[in-house]
């Protein structure tokens, strides 16, 4: 079961957010052998995406994941209300995991 964590972004800015996942007994998932992606949507029924974080996992033994996106391509989202979703594949099984899900909310940007 996924978790939720709804974030902020700026538009036009920078975005990073560390996200922990566990196991079942609160350890730390150990995410090597993991991939992940994650796609941000305006909706759920939205035939593609709006744009895509770049997700890293630099320990994976921690169990974080890293969500980063450019500030050119926070800049090309319309402000408002998406969903998006973290992904995550055991690259020696091939099991995909929905591991994180939320509400994004892009705020308005004034600077130029």
């Amino acid at each position: 079961m996924a978790i939720t964590t709804n974030l902020t972004i700026d538009q036009g800015a920078d975005f990073e957010a560390v996200i922990k996942l566990y196991s079942t007994n609160t350890e730390p998932l150990n995410l090597t052998n993991y991939g992940a992606v994650a796609q941000v949507r305006r909706s759920y029924d939205s035939t593609s995406s709006s744009a895509a974080f770049a997700v890293s996992m630099p320990i994976p033994s921690n169990g974080e994941l890293v969500l980063t996106m450019a500030s050119t391509t926070s800049a090309a989202l319309k402000y408002g209300r998406y969903v998006y979703d973290v992904l995550i594949t055991n690259s020696s099984t091939g099991t995909k995991t929905r591991a994180v899900e939320g509400i994004v909310t892009v705020t308005p940007r004034v600077t130029r």
